[in-house]
């Protein structure tokens, strides 16, 4: 087993790379955003609407890592994110204060309002893992709360990111909701069909994932 593995992980390196070098996607973008935790200590009719150089768009995902220190158990800190063509239609992620962790995904249109569409008072997002929003034209909107997928293939229609907002109090008489730390975001998009062979590094890395996996029951099993 231990050869197999070896076997396996040097073929990922090896492979990779000449991929990564003869199959580039011209259409990849990657914006890495920090938001520091003042930003978060206003409420929403005071959030500001910040246009991104690039837009992102066809199929992306937005990794939210939140490091953020909060200052009370009320505090929230909410991220939203905005389509292009139309200011009105947005994706809104919020996640609460230790010890509830409450997590919730809304999503706006023109035609349906503003609806929730997954509500966790408790535990609903971990301050040690990652947050996970993807969409494709063709599969809709899925969310990883980074334990589990709580949002899954939901129909949004065409959305393009171009901008985004942030806040965390309620009311402006409320207390600061975050007192340190900061949020970083990560924006990956692409189109796929510009060139599929860009993508084999990561099919690669899934399926050695899913090998060791096996073969790990396996050999516990025997």
């Amino acid at each position: 087993m231990k050869y197999l593995l070896a076997l396996i992980l040097l073929s990922v390196f090896v492979i990779s790379p000449v991929f990564a070098e003869e199959s580039k996607n011209p259409t990849l973008i990657i914006d890495t955003i920090e938001i520091p935790s003042y930003e978060f200590n206003k409420i929403l009719r005071d959030a500001i609407i910040i246009p991104m150089q690039r837009t992102h768009a066809i199929s992306w995902q937005v990794t939210i890592d939140n490091n953020l220190v909060y200052a009370n158990p009320d505090g929230n800190a909410v991220l939203r994110i905005y389509d292009r063509d139309n200011p009105e239609k947005l994706v809104e992620i919020g996640m609460g204060s230790q010890p509830d962790e409450k997590f919730w995904i809304a999503v706006q249109t023109p035609k349906e309002g503003y609806v929730v569409v997954h509500s966790d008072l408790e535990r609903g997002w971990s301050p040690s893992s990652k947050t996970i929003v993807s969409y494709t034209e063709r599969a809709g909107l899925t969310v990883n709360n980074g334990a589990r997928i709580v949002v899954s293939n939901l129909d949004i229609g065409i959305f393009a990111i171009d901008s985004y907002s942030v806040h965390g109090m309620e009311s402006p008489t409320d207390p600061p909701a975050v007192n340190s730390g900061s949020m970083i975001l990560e924006f990956i998009s692409g189109d796929p069909a510009k060139n599929p062979f860009a993508l084999f590094p990561f099919y690669v890395a899934a399926g050695v994932g899913t090998l060791v996996g096996v073969l790990y029951l396996t050999k516990k099993r025997s």
